[in-house]
């Protein structure tokens, strides 16, 4: 690593530690802007990552994604460029070294803007890839990201600074080694596109009994061929990326109400509260009462 991009990284941790004093997610006044610090080595979490940038600053993280893992450090950075559910590590971390991690999410609007103002030629005639990446850090993303960050010093400059700033990061991103899959997510006709449509339908419906024949419909692909560009692109079949959204929802509901398990299960589309049970305890390791318990212990 570069003595500049630890330099730049070194400022960084400063200002992400300044304003995430405990553990946990912290929002900015950037509302787009998350910074990150646990203090130790965690389990694996389930959870559904937004379309986002994601650096570690300090620490690592391990990300799986179905079968496939992604593990980052300050030497890269991870993209998740369209709704995914994953399972993520912090894998580095200590009291006097805890990981401190950035977030910055975005929509597909963002994306197309920058292409249309750089004035990008993009071939939506592509293989699909997956919609998640690991790029190498540069300094020329990091001093963009950098600038973002110390906005929080002059919360005034934010509303007309801050878009500037994320245009900027966007661009970055795009010109790195993975940006034709960013590029590909709002190209109309590229099959990331068409199983973008998809993953928002299942995002909105995921209660609700599916039919892959619907869904291929939704992509204007063949069922075959719909099956294969949804695998390419999430690594998990259409049934496994709604059972995971049903299950993490579940555990949301679970964790912020006082609702009985079965009623649960109901709510998030299963017709069998004892095979809700016997995957919500595949999936999280215990059944849901006894999960519950000890994430509230």
């Amino acid at each position: 690593m570069s003595e500049i991009i630890m330099t730049q990284q070194n400022e960084l941790a400063k200002i992400i530690e300044r304003y995430s004093e405990k553990d946990g997610v912290h929002p900015t006044a950037i509302s787009s802007l998350f910074f990150i610090r646990v203090s130790n080595t965690n389990v694996p979490r389930p959870g559904v990552y937004k379309p986002s940038l994601c650096m570690v600053v300090q620490g690592a993280k391990e990300v799986w994604l179905a079968q496939e893992r992604f593990k980052y450090s300050p030497s890269g950075y991870l993209v998740a460029s369209i709704h995914l559910p994953v399972t993520a590590q912090v894998t580095e971390a200590a009291p006097d070294a805890p990981y401190l991690g950035f977030k910055l999410e975005f929509t597909p609007s963002q994306i197309l803007e920058v292409l249309h103002e750089s004035e990008k030629q993009v071939n939506p005639k592509v293989d699909p890839k997956r919609a998640m990446f690991v790029s190498q850090m540069d300094s020329s993303l990091l001093d963009a990201v950098l600038r973002l960050a110390r906005l929080l010093d002059n919360p005034k400059d934010i509303p007309m600074i801050a878009p500037l700033f994320t245009k900027e990061i966007l661009y970055r991103v795009l010109e790195g080694e993975n940006g034709s899959i960013l590029e590909q997510i709002v190209m109309e006709g590229s099959s990331i596109y068409q199983i973008r449509e998809v993953i928002e339908h299942i995002m909105n419906h995921y209660d609700r009994s599916t039919r892959i024949e619907e869904l291929a419909e939704i992509a204007n692909m063949s069922v075959s061929s719909f099956h294969r560009h949804f695998k390419e692109v999430t690594a998990m079949s259409p049934i496994q990326f709604q059972k995971q959204l049903r299950l993490q929802e579940a555990r949301r509901l679970l964790l912020t109400e006082s609702a009985d398990a079965t009623d649960v299960a109901f709510r998030v589309g299963y017709e069998s509260p004892s095979q809700f049970s016997r995957e919500y305890s595949r999936m999280f390791g215990f059944p849901p009462r006894q999960d519950i318990k000890r994430l509230r212990a």
